[in-house]
């Protein structure tokens, strides 16, 4: 079993909202739901750090969205994104 496997099996220690506040920056805010707070509060300045100054419509969203959600798993955290923002490789759908 490699390591990634028995991360994936253990449960999550927390959950983050993602959500997308309006055109006028700050454009996001990330809630924390559940979870360690000092683990939580680390994780949102590193969301925050990817998102702080693009909208959605910015084709660097999609690649940090991966980022996010790649790190998010790795620290057993589970994302929500509101609104939902599908990783497209076509921004017409916006």
């Amino acid at each position: 079993m490699s390591h990634a496997d028995y991360q994936d099996d253990l449960p999550p220690v927390g959950h983050a909202r993602i959500v997308y506040l309006g055109p006028v920056a700050p454009h996001w805010e990330v809630y924390a739901d559940y979870g360690d707070p000092n683990h939580m509060e680390d994780f949102r300045a590193r969301v925050l750090a990817r998102l702080v100054l693009i909208t959605p419509r910015d084709p660097q969203v999609r690649r940090n969205r991966v980022r996010i959600d790649n790190d998010a798993r790795r620290e057993r955290i589970t994302v929500e994104w509101e609104p939902d923002i599908p990783v497209l490789t076509d921004t017409r759908h916006f």
